[in-house]
């Protein structure tokens, strides 16, 4: 019962799979696939290993990329005249206005050193703990932006303005002799001086301002999301370590991981439960990612 036979050409009769068991055969495949693609509840060891080694990697590979010094100071001068023709090249007044004022300056010099990454890792913090079913989703919307940035790096090597001949822009790093770039001074060889597009900072830090913005209840806070990839921008043209271009760059790679992570988990991160819900006995329950308000308690 449940199986249907044909007749072969030697008259012989043959099983035929059954409709009814290739359906099931199906949903079992589905099924199997969403228990692939459904956020599971992180484990704080495999994420702290997963990041330092994420880090290192990115590093290694951005570091390792040929500096070639002279065609990213051609692609510099090609950028600043087209920013010029166009009438949107800001940067060098926004970097002699605030190299003008140096307390402004030395503070963005730090900004730029350490919020990157104290601001990133504290988000990321705060999903592990608080929002544990959006936290893989998330995560993975990051490190896709920064893998495609690393493609960035190699394929288009780009002088920072800082850097450019006879660009007339401050290294206000050199100038005021604080720590916040990682290609000036006594760090210079120990970082890639020539990959500045895409911008990280300003992928890092729109990917931070649109999970606190989406998530965060308290109004303060969805603010303050708001402010830090505008005045990350502001940060990285005064600090001549970009063009406002290479922020559009950064925010192209960011567009492109939550695309994979959407695809992924059928849903963008700050749309997906909250919680991860367990069933009577401790096993897990993983949430689909449609259907379930974005604030669920």
């Amino acid at each position: 019962m449940g199986e249907t036979t044909v007749t072969t050409l030697e008259g012989r009769r043959a099983a035929a799979p059954s409709p009814v068991a290739g359906e099931a055969d199906g949903r079992s495949e589905q099924s199997l696939l969403r228990r692939v693609r459904a956020p599971r509840r992180p484990r704080l060891w495999f994420e702290i290993l997963l990041i330092a080694v994420s880090y290192w990697t990115y590093s290694l590979i951005r570091n390792a990329v040929p500096e070639q010094k002279a065609q990213a100071l051609r692609n510099a001068d090609w950028i600043w005249s087209v920013e010029r023709r166009l009438g949107i090249a800001v940067e060098q007044i926004v970097n002699h206005a605030a190299n003008s004022v140096k307390w402004l300056i030395v503070g963005m010099n730090y900004y730029y050193a350490t919020l990157h990454f104290v601001v990133t890792l504290g988000v990321l913090v705060w999903l592990y703990r608080s929002h544990p079913g959006r936290y893989a989703a998330a995560r993975t919307a990051l490190f896709v932006t920064t893998g495609v940035a690393l493609i960035g790096y190699y394929l288009y090597p780009l002088a920072p303005p800082r850097l450019m001949n006879g660009g007339r822009f401050v290294d206000t790093v050199l100038v005021h002799q604080t720590w916040g770039s990682m290609a000036s001074g006594d760090l210079k060889n120990m970082s890639n001086q020539y990959a500045a597009m895409p911008s990280m900072h300003i992928g890092w830090s729109v990917w931070c301002g649109i999970t606190i913005f989406a998530l965060a209840t308290v109004p303060w806070a969805r603010v303050l999301g708001l402010l830090y990839p505008a005045g990350t921008l502001v940060v990285i043209v005064a600090t001549a370590n970009h063009f406002w271009l290479d922020a559009v760059g950064g925010m192209a790679c960011l567009a492109f991981g939550y695309g994979v992570a959407r695809a992924w988990y059928g849903a963008l991160p700050h749309t997906l439960p909250r919680l991860i819900h367990h069933r009577t006995g401790g096993s897990q329950t993983l949430p689909t990612p449609t259907g379930v308000p974005a604030n669920q308690p």
